[in-house]
């Protein structure tokens, strides 16, 4: 058993100095990223208000308002969400990521919103995802993040093992949970490694493993398998979007979207947000993403396809329709960031992430103390170990 301990120590100590520094950087940038849903929405909104005319008001027809935003512009409209909220502003997005923010009672365009703050995120998720690399070496940096997820993986499973007391006293576990005070240096790296370790081995497991799932298809497959599927065909990458087909300035007809708008509200009681993605053809079918959640809760989120001639349902998803493997791998996208659990479960995720972070800076702190005493020892027996000379 010592000798087994001593070899998942050493394997331990090697996958956090192969991956320390990558692990530090992907934990940092979580940290960064944990509240990004609600940052970005609060810096796009904050200088739009937003009233009713009067308190009855109601929105402007779907169609009204799609053609107020397009009137003057050469791009036609990608999709377009609204609120529940009375005071929230619709959004209306384009080709290429652009998005501008509308007073949905008089068509009023408010803004683009806050392109300094979604360029932050942006830099960040960079540097989460690809440790900053761009364009086709955005491949490497996937494959050198992807390899220290699956060390952390191991990282965060074998210090579980490491930390577990042999013996289960009152001073064992006190040793593991609680902050002490001690005099700083070795002692004070090896007590915060423990708690800390102890505290986020959980919730860094269950970030860890849902981040290995989105590194690679072969972990999102096994998802499926396990759960006694078939994996789902991967789709190419590079075509056009959901309604991105039509040609630039083109005038695609807005008629039918109202009622079809309407049929799509009372579907689902209490909504939060709707999202209409306009068709590339005027003969297809329109798909509106029902959300009673934050955005991040696949739980709180369905599908709803509807013909758009007639305003028969095509498609119905709601996400008890899924299988089980596609239940369970939406949650681990989203446990990832915590935001299947709402604001509490990206704070978990978030405390998770800096103690990864406290973690590799205490593990690269004691390894290196490992190593600069093991080096002091080789140097005070070496002047013992020469023989003396013949002269002597």
């Amino acid at each position: 058993m010592k000798q087994l301990r001593n070899v998942i120590f050493w394997c331990h100590l090697a996958a956090g100095a192969c991956a320390g520094v990558v692990i530090l950087i992907m934990s940092v940038t979580g940290v960064l990223l944990a509240y990004q849903r609600q940052i970005e929405r609060w810096a796009d909104t904050r200088g739009y208000a937003v009233t009713r005319p009067s308190p009855d008001a109601a929105r402007l027809p779907l169609e009204t308002l799609l053609t107020k935003v397009r009137e003057g512009r050469a791009a036609s409209p990608t999709s377009v969400t609204l609120y529940g909220d009375a005071g929230e502003p619709a959004t209306v997005s384009f080709q290429g990521g652009r998005s501008l923010f509308v007073n949905p009672y008089t068509g009023e365009v408010l803004g683009e919103g806050a392109p300094r703050v979604r360029a932050f995120f942006r830099a960040v998720t960079d540097w989460h995802r690809w440790l900053g690399a761009g364009g086709e070496s955005r491949a490497a940096g996937r494959a050198v993040t992807g390899a220290s997820n699956l060390l952390f993986l191991f990282i965060v499973m074998s210090g579980f093992y490491l930390w577990w007391p042999r013996r289960w006293t009152r001073n064992a576990l006190g040793a593991i949970m609680w902050f002490r005070r001690t005099q700083g240096g070795r002692a004070r790296d090896f007590n915060w490694h423990n708690v800390v370790g102890f505290w986020s081995a959980l919730p860094l497991f269950v970030v860890v493993l849902s981040a290995v799932v989105i590194s690679y298809t072969w972990a999102s497959n096994l998802v499926y398998r396990l759960a006694g599927e078939e994996p789902p065909a991967q789709q190419q990458r590079g075509g056009p979007p959901a309604g991105q087909g039509q040609q630039q300035g083109a005038a695609l007809p807005l008629e039918g979207f109202d009622a079809l708008l309407v049929k799509a509200e009372r579907q689902v009681e209490g909504w939060r947000s709707i999202t209409m993605q306009v068709p590339p053809k005027a003969d297809a079918p329109v798909t509106f993403a029902i959300d009673r959640g934050n955005g991040g809760q696949p739980q709180l989120r369905s599908q709803l396809t509807l013909d758009r001639r007639t305003g028969e349902v095509v498609r119905w998803e709601p996400y008890s329709n899924n299988t089980l493997g596609r239940r369970v791998r939406s949650w681990l996208r989203f446990a990832h960031t915590g935001e299947v659990y709402g604001v509490i479960g990206q704070t978990v995720a978030a405390l998770a992430s800096a103690g990864g972070a406290l973690l590799v800076y205490t593990g690269l702190s004691l390894a290196l103390r490992r190593l600069f005493a093991w080096l002091s020892r080789r140097r005070t027996l070496a002047p013992a170990q020469v023989e003396p000379s013949a002269g002597d």
